[in-house]
C-alpha cells in the first residue's frame, strides 16, 4: 500500500445516535431479529452464523462461548458499541470456536481493573476488518489459544492505552500467547499510554500500517514483542512523538525474556523518524534475543540508529 493511502485511514462518518430498529440485530440465516445483541448471539448457539446490525448507537455488550459467528455492521462505520461491557471487560468478550467483527466502532470503554476493551478475545480464532477502536483503555486484549490466529487490516485504533494508578498498563493491542498475529492496511495514533502493538504471539505478520504517534501522551514502543517472535515487519510507516513514558526504541526483542525464538524475524522497508521539533536520539530497533534478525532496507530519520543489543 502506498503512503499516501496508509494516511488516508482514518475516522469514518458520523453516527446515528440512537437505533433505527426496534430489533435491530438480525441473524443472517433464519432471519430473525432480536431486541438485543446477546439474544442474537445465544440463537446461533454452537452453529456457524452472522449477525447482522442495523446502523445506531448501543450501550450493550454480548459474551460469545460457542459456536463460529461473525458480527457485521449493516453498514461499515454506522454501528457504535459505545461504553457498555459484558463481565467488566469488553463489549464483545468471545471464547467460541472462531468469531469475525466487521465494520462496527468500539468506543469509551472503561472497567474497574483499567483493562476495557472493545474486544475480549478469550479462545479461537479472530478476524477485524474495517473496525475501529477508540477513546478506550485497550482496543483488542486477549488471553492465550496457541492453536489459534488472529487477523487485522483496514482497521484504526485511536486514543488508547493508559499506564497510571499503579495498575499494569494497558495498549492499542495487547495479544497473549496466540500461534499468530497478523496486522494489516491499519492506522495507530493518539496513544494514551502503553505499547501500540504489543503481542505475545509466536508468528507475527505487521505489514502496511501507519503508526502515528505524534499526538501520543506518555507512550510507549510502537511494535514490542516481549517474547520474540518469527515472521514480518514490513511496508510500515513509524512517527515517535514527543511525549514518552519511554523514547528508547521503536521496536522491541523479547524484553521481558526469550521464550520463543526469533530467528530469521524480517524488519525492512519501513520508514521510521521523530516527529519534526522534537530534538532526541533514539534506536528503532532494540534486542534482547540475541536470534539473528533480519533487518535492512528501513528509512530512518535524524537521530535514529538501525539497532542495539540490550
Amino acid at each position: 500500500m502506498r503512503k499516501t493511502q496508509l494516511l488516508l485511514i482514518s475516522l469514518l462518518s458520523a453516527v446515528p445516535a440512537t437505533a433505527q430498529s426496534s430489533a435491530p440485530f438480525q441473524n443472517a440465516e433464519t432471519g430473525r431479529s432480536y431486541t438485543t445483541l446477546q439474544k442474537a448471539v445465544d440463537s446461533i448457539g454452537e452453529d456457524k452464523g452472522t449477525i447482522i446490525i442495523a446502523p445506531g448507537s448501543y450501550r450493550q455488550c454480548a459474551i460469545q462461548t460457542a459456536g463460529v459467528i461473525a458480527f457485521r455492521a449493516a453498514v461499515p462505520g454506522q454501528v457504535v458499541f459505545d461504553g457498555a461491557t459484558c463481565e467488566g471487560k469488553a463489549a464483545l468478550v468471545l471464547r467460541g470456536q472462531a468469531a469475525s467483527v466487521d465494520g462496527i466502532i468500539f468506543q469509551n470503554m472503561r472497567v474497574p481493573d483499567a483493562n476495557g476493551a472493545g474486544i475480549r478475545l478469550e479462545k479461537g480464532d479472530l478476524t477485524v476488518t474495517r473496525a475501529i477502536f477508540r477513546n478506550s483503555e485497550q482496543g483488542i486484549l486477549t488471553a492465550e489459544d496457541r492453536s489459534a490466529s488472529i487477523r487485522i487490516d483496514q482497521s484504526t485504533f485511536s486514543g488508547l492505552g493508559r499506564c497510571d494508578r499503579g495498575l499494569s498498563c494497558a495498549h492499542s493491542i495487547y495479544i497473549g500467547g496466540y500461534g499468530s498475529l497478523t496486522v494489516t492496511n491499519s492506522r495507530f495514533e493518539r496513544g494514551n499510554g502503553g505499547h501500540y502493538v504489543k503481542s505475545r504471539a509466536a508468528q507475527v505478520t505487521i505489514s502496511d500500517n501507519a503508526f502515528d504517534d505524534t499526538r501520543g501522551k506518555e507512550t510507549n514502543y510502537m511494535i514490542d514483542l516481549p517474547n520474540g517472535a518469527t515472521g514480518s515487519i514490513v511496508r510500515n510507516i513509524f512517527v515517535q512523538g514527543a511525549s514518552k513514558e519511554n523514547y528508547s526504541a521503536f521496536i522491541t526483542v523479547a524484553p521481558e525474556g526469550r521464550q520463543q525464538t526469533s530467528a530469521g524475524l524480517a524488519i525492512n522497508a519501513n520508514e521510521a523518524s521523530i516527529a519534526p521539533g522534537v530534538d532526541r536520539q533514539t534506536t528503532f530497533l532494540a534486542d534482547w534475543s540475541g536470534d539473528r534478525i533480519a533487518l535492512g532496507g528501513n528509512r530512518l530519520g535524524r537521530g535514529l540508529k538501525p539497532f542495539e543489543r540490550r
